[in-house]
């Protein structure tokens, strides 16, 4: 079909006909006459670069809820099952509270389930909110543990939360940002009065995954380079979470949320891949490339966020929180943090964090929720409380 896409190198040209339907190398693919090697990709003459900002009028955070896992598994009970393990290839238990300041986290029970967690958070926030459930007009889950691909998790938290057929629910699925993702959809929602109120869940479990990482490295064939791959996986952590938002110039009690700035690197995509058996992670590339998109989304942004009355991070590490504060110029004492206790609970980490910290803000005092995920994305989100 002539003419339909342009390029300034035509990269997306059709294939010669002699050209077999699908073939690889090293630099791509051609797969049914398109050519998508590396050397063929579109090289644009104009390339937007920066970050992506939006600000919104009337979308307000009514509640914020964290709900814990009951579970306590401390890092001492990991250095036990590996224990094998870190002997025979001459590696020191205790990496996991010495580097990543992790001492526990926390496991559902294993008759719980994911959305079973997201919709007890939900449930809670919509009580605390006084909202009626039969009001919510748009529900998102933004969990990273799913059990199966489809349907949605969304599906059966709307059921378990006896939702209105009339209101509107998906999951949002991008990794630890989801969540704060999903709000600020909600609040371009709200903005342009689509829907009153938005109710975003969440709900992790790390459980299932650490125990069959446990068990692969506690194999006598397991490696170090296996070991040192693998490791961010025993740093996570289980809980749910949950926000109702609605209309500011219905709840004046509301916490406004007023602007969100993101920023994509999306060149480190493969730096942290996982699943529900297991997660690989290149720890300090994506360490480095981490605080490199979030330093240019900061120097980047036109507002002043040097003078927040709270900063809240996605949790991950003593090393992690610590450099951000460097780079950022980030006063360390107003950046609270859960990971020592509770690990780094993906998307739940940024509304679990708040909700655990919402009672010393004050009517008036700003808030940066600052979310990331591999990939990687970034944003940072502003809340007048």
């Amino acid at each position: 079909m002539k003419g339909v896409l342009r390029t300034s190198d035509a990269a997306h040209r059709r294939a010669p006909r002699s050209a077999p339907r699908a073939r690889g190398g090293r630099t791509g693919t051609i797969v049914g006459g398109l050519d998508f090697r590396a050397s063929a990709r579109p090289r644009w003459r104009h390339v937007l670069a920066g970050n992506a900002v939006h600000t919104f009028g009337n979308a307000a955070v009514l509640s914020v809820i964290g709900i814990d896992a009951p579970e306590v598994v401390p890092s001492s009970y990991f250095d036990e099952r590996l224990a094998e393990t870190y002997d025979r290839l001459k590696m020191r238990p205790g990496m996991l509270e010495a580097l990543a300041g992790i001492r526990e986290r926390r496991w559902w029970p294993t008759d719980v389930r994911f959305v079973d967690a997201a919709a007890m958070a939900g449930a809670k926030a919509l009580a605390e909110s006084g909202i009626d459930p039969g009001r919510v007009g748009l529900l998102i889950d933004t969990s990273v543990c799913r059990s199966h691909l489809e349907p949605s998790a969304a599906v059966t938290v709307h059921r378990e939360l006896g939702l209105s057929s009339s209101c509107l629910n998906f999951d949002l699925a991008n990794a630890c940002l989801g969540f704060v993702n999903g709000m600020q959809l909600a609040a371009t929602m709200i903005d342009a009065g689509q829907i009153d109120y938005a109710l975003i869940v969440d709900g992790e479990g790390s459980r299932q995954t650490q125990e069959a990482t446990i068990e692969r490295l506690s194999q006598p064939d397991s490696t170090s380079a296996d070991v040192l791959n693998q490791f961010a996986t025993l740093t996570l952590g289980s809980g749910s979470a949950a926000v109702v938002m609605g209309r500011a110039d219905a709840h004046p009690e509301g916490h406004r949320f007023v602007r969100s700035v993101s920023r994509a690197a999306t060149q480190h995509n493969e730096l942290c891949v996982g699943d529900l058996t297991q997660m690989r992670t290149d720890s300090r590339a994506l360490l480095t490339a981490g605080l490199e998109c979030a330093n240019d989304l900061w120097n980047e942004n036109d507002t002043d966020w040097q003078h927040m009355s709270m900063y809240v991070a996605h949790q991950v590490s003593t090393v992690h929180t610590k450099l951000m504060c460097e780079q950022l110029g980030i006063d360390p004492e107003l950046l609270p943090v859960t990971f020592p206790t509770r690990g780094n609970i993906g998307p739940a980490s940024v509304p679990f964090t708040l909700a655990m910290n919402q009672a010393k803000l004050a009517a008036g005092d700003t808030v940066l929720l600052m979310g990331i995920g591999s990939g990687i994305n970034a944003m940072g989100a502003e809340i007048i409380w």
